[in-house]
């Protein structure tokens, strides 16, 4: 028997509810939401005894680190993700991580280098630099100091990344941040991966933790024995993860709070149907992954459409990739190229892939998309793997205010002012008429003071 017809949901801009419907689509992919498999729940009731909701989860795991350390960590490793660890197994030795990298493939290691040398080119030509502004009898400061430690958060549960190595903690080693701390979770994909293990010491992190999940991100913020606390904490993982790092914001900052991957492709008749088909089902085998194609020829729709039915039985995660369609994909007829922006703007995806004749004139319509990709031949994985700027982008609409990490992200910035009298004196009057109107009499006695003749 032949294989069902994809069911991916349509939408005419011209007929349908479009916001009601972006609206539907958006809050199944937020972290707000609730996107936690039948498994995830079996799970959840064998651990805590009932059924709890992902963020009372995130709060007890917490909750339980902040206060009992090292000892709660370990029982939810036990526990979530089955993997029974002793104090002296949690840190990756040296000579594990010696060992990866000498019998990586060589082909991959090389590969690693150049991918590492593209970020960091692009990361350091971007590196905020102190500015210096003179006033009249003084000067001002802009300074910019890296964070001493970061935490890395590093996934492992369907799929092996060390490519969120490169794009974590190359850019934060362009920033000049020393102390680089790997979380990754006791799995075959994740801190037992030879190829994870082997980008770690090509890149000179040689702190590298068994530890997945909300109890990872836990230990970062709050420290526990044998684990010093960070100062933020960075880099991807599933809804318990983005929870626990919204939860530990405070202790320590964060990156983002990230929901599943995301891509808004807009096609023109210039389009290759087959292109487009490949970049939606790139994102659908995250799973979830929300894949949303916008165009305003419905013949060009209708071809993109078939193409995604021919390729998906190609697709290694087919299964899931067609699940994530079903589920979180769209496919909108707009009126025309300024509607497709508008609806794109609307939308703020993590990843924008125009791939039109127009890209570039389109681009410049749109504001909110966390990573632009322009034309046929700029696919979203030449920045998700290999191209310079980091694949930590925001998610779930968040691109209206947020942006993708950056080695900028590393630096904490604080001003430096400095006056003599006369340089003071210059500013003075205007700062008793405010302390004044402020009814704050000492912040006007403090400069009026150094103005008497003594």
């Amino acid at each position: 028997m032949g294989m069902q017809p994809l069911k991916i949901r349509r939408i005419d801009s011209r007929r349908d509810d479009l916001r009601r419907a972006m609206a539907e689509l958006r809050e199944k992919l937020s972290p707000r939401g609730n996107v936690v498999s039948p498994s995830g729940r079996q799970r959840t009731v064998e651990v805590f005894g009932e059924l709890l909701t992902p963020l009372q989860v995130v709060k007890q795991i917490c909750r339980d680190v902040q206060a009992l350390g090292l000892a709660a960590v370990l029982d939810y490793t036990a526990r979530i993700d089955r993997a029974t660890l002793t104090p002296e197994m949690l840190r990756v030795s040296e000579d594990e991580l010696r060992q990866a990298h000498a019998q990586a493939d060589p082909e991959f290691l090389n590969a690693v280098q150049r991918i590492r040398e593209n970020i960091d080119t692009f990361q350091r030509a971007i590196l905020h630099h102190d500015v210096r502004v003179d006033r009249p009898g003084g000067y001002l400061v802009q300074r910019y100091r890296p964070l001493e430690r970061v935490g890395i958060c590093v996934p492992g549960g369907a799929a092996a990344y060390p490519s969120s190595v490169l794009m974590t903690a190359v850019p934060a080693q362009a920033a000049g941040v020393r102390q680089l701390a790997v979380v990754a979770p006791p799995t075959k994909f994740g801190s037992y991966n030879a190829d994870v293990l082997a980008t770690c010491r090509e890149l000179g992190v040689t702190e590298v933790y068994r530890l997945g999940g909300a109890q990872a991100v836990a230990a970062l913020a709050y420290g526990v024995e044998g684990v010093p606390r960070v100062d933020k904490i960075v880099g991807p993982g599933n809804l318990f993860v983005a929870l626990a790092k919204k939860y530990v914001y405070g202790e320590v900052d964060i990156d983002s709070i990230a929901g599943p991957s995301e891509v808004v492709v807009i096609v023109d008749d210039s389009t290759d149907p087959d292109y487009t088909a490949w970049d939606l089902l790139a994102q659908a085998e995250h799973a979830p992954g929300a894949s949303i194609v916008i165009g305003w020829n419905e013949k060009v729709i209708n071809e993109t459409l078939a193409a995604l039915e021919r390729r998906l039985g190609e697709v290694d995660r087919g299964t899931l990739a067609r699940q994530s369609l079903e589920d979180f994909g769209a496919v909108i007829l707009a009126r025309d190229a300024e509607e497709a922006c508008a609806l794109t703007d609307e939308i703020a995806p993590e990843h924008l892939h125009i791939a039109t004749e127009n890209a570039e004139e389109l681009a410049e319509k749109i504001r909110c998309a966390g990573a632009m990709f322009l034309g046929n031949y700029t696919p979203v994985a030449l920045g998700d793997y290999a191209a310079g700027p980091s694949h930590v982008l925001p998610t779930s609409g968040t691109a209206r205010f947020a942006s993708g990490l950056t080695c900028n992200d590393f630096l904490r910035a604080n001003s430096i002012l400095h006056f003599s009298r006369e340089g003071m004196g210059r500013l003075a009057p205007d700062v008793e008429v405010l302390a004044t109107k402020e009814g704050l009499t000492a912040h006007r006695a403090s400069v009026e003071v150094r103005m008497e003749n003594k």
